[in-house]
């Protein structure tokens, strides 16, 4: 048999790698405590599910949707009116996605040509890298240090490279680094892209998971955005619908157009009750949202001043639902610390590693557990002894 030879460029996802290892690991009958994959654990709200299922047990609701309901995109509009003050189209600015995953894989497509150069951040999501990889794009990663407070420095790509490239892909707050950029980043990403001809493409799947009172703006608030790109937005984490895959595409009308035109060619459309759970979720009482945030926060705390308090030193993240930390400075690859982790301690994270070459010396902790769980890990951690620099020395 004979396989595309795309697929050479992708090996087996690291999430699912790092499932592998948990399975192997509770067949010797071990205990893992899993802070590796960023799937939700906080269920989405009554009103939410109970439109789900009033909707599910509909019998006319199990036809083809082919297409968006025009309530649905009414809603998103809605949304983004009230959430972040900016105006959209719901006929030609809006379209939905099933997962972000999905959209950056179907909108590379509508947009790369084989050799096009896209931008990706470093670290960066994986999807990041895969779904232009998937178009045949060439990939130009660009460096968020923490010297810049992970903030990409647009002055820093070379010339050459921004007249060449075709998409870049940007996202604050930031997975895995968890940064919150500040308002003249975003305008001087609409000034860098309207002067390159670059569309943009700002994934915005956590600015209501901000904690410490702070508040985050959308792409799109800033002027000019829409003129050069889109923003992708998520109901997966602030509305603990992650497993039901609900996404929007919001913004530029020829990006969004010609992702819609793909995905009809694709797909058959989002699953109608899904639909009507999306429209509950982002009109209904928004309680919910805060309620979440503070559970996360809340997490936050626990396993940051906990592992602090045992020697392993770590910044409090500012947002996300994760916390992006330093290995201890007796170990030099990522990999081996999670190893050790998983293996003496029976706590599952994820190597920085896995998200880009910049990611090396870190790895992201997510804060998918109970709070008594992670008082576990913390307390696992300590006994493991992974932390001090003698069991280095003894496991080499």
């Amino acid at each position: 048999m004979k396989f595309a030879k795309r697929m050479e460029q992708f090996g087996e996802g690291i999430f699912s790698s790092l499932l592998e290892l948990k399975r192997k690991r509770i067949e010797m009958g071990e205990p893992v405590i899993d802070l590796s994959v960023g799937t939700p654990n906080i269920p989405p709200a009554k009103h939410v599910i109970e439109a789900l299922c009033s909707a599910a047990a509909d019998e006319s609701n199990y036809i083809y949707a082919l297409n968006d309901q025009y309530d649905l995109l009414e809603a998103a509009s809605d949304w983004y009116e009230k959430r972040y003050e900016v105006g959209l189209n719901p006929k030609t600015e809006i379209c939905s996605l099933l997962g972000s995953q999905e959209g950056l894989a179907h909108l590379s497509l509508s947009i790369i040509d084989d050799g096009d150069l896209v931008l990706v951040p470093d670290p960066y999501y994986p999807a990041f890298a895969s779904g232009p990889l998937l178009a045949g794009a060439e990939l130009y990663y660009m460096p968020q240090k923490k010297d810049n407070g992970f903030i990409i420095c647009l002055q820093d790509i070379p010339k050459d490279v921004a007249r060449k490239a075709k998409l870049m892909l940007v996202s604050y707050p930031n997975n895995p680094t968890t940064a919150i950029a500040p308002d003249f980043f975003y305008e001087e990403l609409i000034a860098f892209a309207k002067q390159y001809d670059i569309i943009v493409l700002h994934d915005n799947a956590y600015s209501d998971l901000v904690f410490e009172g702070k508040k985050t703006k959308s792409f799109l608030s800033f002027p000019g955005a829409k003129d050069v790109g889109v923003e992708f937005n998520s109901l997966s984490k602030t509305y603990g619908l992650a497993g039901a895959r609900i996404g929007f595409c919001l913004g530029n009308e020829e990006v969004v157009t010609r992702l819609k035109m793909l995905k009809s060619n694709m797909d058959y459309g989002m699953f109608l009750p899904i639909q009507m759970a999306a429209i509950a979720a982002i009109t209904g009482d928004q309680t919910c949202v805060e309620e979440t945030k503070k559970a996360y926060e809340k997490r936050r705390n626990i396993l940051c001043d906990g592992f602090h308090s045992i020697g392993w030193k770590m910044e409090k993240p500012e947002a996300t639902m994760f916390i992006w930390a330093s290995i201890p400075s007796h170990y030099k690859q990522s990999a081996d610390f999670t190893m050790d982790l998983v293996e003496k301690a029976g706590v599952l994270v994820t190597p920085g590693s896995a998200f880009g070459p910049s990611g090396e010396g870190y790895v992201r902790i997510a804060l998918v557990q109970e709070e008594e769980v992670l008082e576990k890990a913390i307390q696992a951690v300590s006994e493991s002894g992974i932390l001090n620099e003698v069991f280095i020395n003894k496991r080499t």
